[in-house]
């Protein structure tokens, strides 16, 4: 009976303890029409009661501001359209919009879940520093996932360009659960 009781006690206690904040370490590399280029440095993802905080920790890449989001699949791989055009990392799909906005307006805005805060690497082609995505609540929502560094920068609209004009795939990771 004692001991019946103690288990009755921890199983309370552990149901009313809270989730254990999650940690991902998310390796990037240069997108290319060949699949995946060399490595520039990872994307440390991590819970937090803003948002996911988004540790930046990359370098070699172009300087100047670069659009930066969440995409629908989990693949970095190169996809070939129709008309035999290669897209790097277009096995990644479009950015992540769970609720079907069709619409680009930056990480607070009521767009598209996976937009994200734009990252500015330096003239050495480093980037490094913390961002927060107030929208996306926990690091399990990016499982299965591809976040996705774009060539131009990001105006947080789809005007004058389409999804802010980061245009071309620069750089390509996979936020996969652990096992």
């Amino acid at each position: 009976m004692r001991r019946s009781l103690y288990l009755a006690a921890a199983f309370v206690l552990a149901s009313a303890a809270p989730a254990l904040a999650e940690r991902m370490s998310v390796p990037m590399a240069l997108a290319t029409a060949a699949g995946k280029g060399a490595e520039v440095g990872t994307v440390t993802l991590s819970d937090t009661k803003a948002g996911v905080a988004i540790k930046l920790d990359l370098h070699g890449l172009p300087p100047g501001e670069h659009g930066f989001h969440v995409h629908q699949n989990a693949s970095c791989d190169p996809a070939t359209a129709t008309d035999g055009k290669v897209t790097p990392a277009g096995g990644a799909g479009a950015h992540l919009d769970p609720a079907k906005t069709a619409r680009h307006m930056g990480p607070t805005g009521e767009g598209h879940l996976g937009d994200l805060p734009k990252v500015t690497v330096a003239a050495d082609g480093s980037a490094k520093g913390t961002l927060v995505a107030p929208r996306i609540k926990s690091v399990a929502e990016l499982h299965g996932h591809a976040l996705m560094l774009h060539v131009g920068g990001d105006n947080y609209s789809d005007q004058p360009a389409p999804l802010g004009g980061g245009g071309a795939r620069l750089a390509c990771g996979v936020a996969a659960a652990a096992n």
